[in-house]
């Protein structure tokens, strides 16, 4: 199916259709945020998928549906709500990932181990040497983990976190590789060789390497289980840098006048 996923605020911008399409999908954890709530008007009917459904989003008289992700309230970086999303798009295409959800709640302690693992080697790292570059990349549906990835760990730490495909740094940010640090995000996909290679090359010009993957999944699941370790890494890094606030130059919730 031809599905073009956009950001609500550049789509609102830039990309609009000049007549209103007929169906559209609106995601936004809060159910409030301004660019999404922008976006409504731009479509005949959507689909909204929120954490609060009984916010704007989901009340709007062109809803067709919504779908309510049952995370919770998130307090912090919305961790919970980003793997019930991809939970629910999963089931959207009717694609079985209970396997996928049973390898993730089994190995919940195996990624909190390599969570505060991250956090103690990084922490290490920025305390003892002169680190000028943060990189989470990942290729394919791991793009979207590095991205996710780099935003919760820039929100919980206050460090600067750079989310990218491997092939962009590929392409030229891997010159900073000398006294930066890297975090992988692997899976046995069509990149994967490219990604061992890559880490070798940057591995010999002084950068240091970390590596996250779950093997257990084939790639288009490893999203669920490849995030995970990051909220553990946000939470221990935060702690051994005394942060105890998540939202202090703005609000939870995005809002724009």
């Amino acid at each position: 199916m031809d599905i073009q996923p956009e950001m609500a605020s550049e789509y609102f911008n830039y990309l609009q259709p000049k007549t209103k399409l007929e169906n559209g999908v609106i995601l936004s954890q809060s159910g409030s945020s301004s660019e999404a709530l922008w976006c409504t008007d731009l479509f005949q009917k959507y689909t909204a998928i929120t954490n609060y459904p009984e916010n704007t989003l989901s009340t709007n008289p062109n809803v067709a549906q919504k779908i309510n992700l049952l995370a919770g309230d998130e307090q912090y970086s919305s961790s919970k709500t980003y793997i019930n999303t991809l939970l629910a798009l999963f089931k959207g295409f009717d694609m079985d990932c209970q396997n996928a959800v049973d390898i993730l709640f089994k190995n919940i302690p195996k990624y909190e181990q390599l969570g505060e693992r991250m956090a103690s080697e990084v922490f290490q790292l920025i305390s003892t040497k002169k680190i000028h570059g943060i990189y989470i990349i990942g290729s394919g549906p791991n793009i979207a983990t590095a991205f996710q990835s780099a935003l919760i760990m820039c929100e919980i730490t206050k460090l600067c976190f750079n989310g990218m495909a491997m092939a962009q740094y590929d392409h030229g940010p891997k010159e900073t590789a000398a006294n930066s640090i890297v975090i992988q995000i692997i899976a046995k996909g069509k990149s994967y060789e490219r990604s061992q290679k890559l880490t070798e090359i940057i591995k010999n010009s002084g950068a240091h390497v970390i590596t996250v993957e779950e093997p257990e999944v084939a790639e288009n699941f490893s999203v669920i289980h490849n995030m995970v370790p990051f909220n553990y890494m946000a939470y221990y890094l935060a702690e051994k840098l005394n942060i105890t606030e998540t939202f202090v130059v703005g609000g939870k919730v995005t809002e724009v006048f």
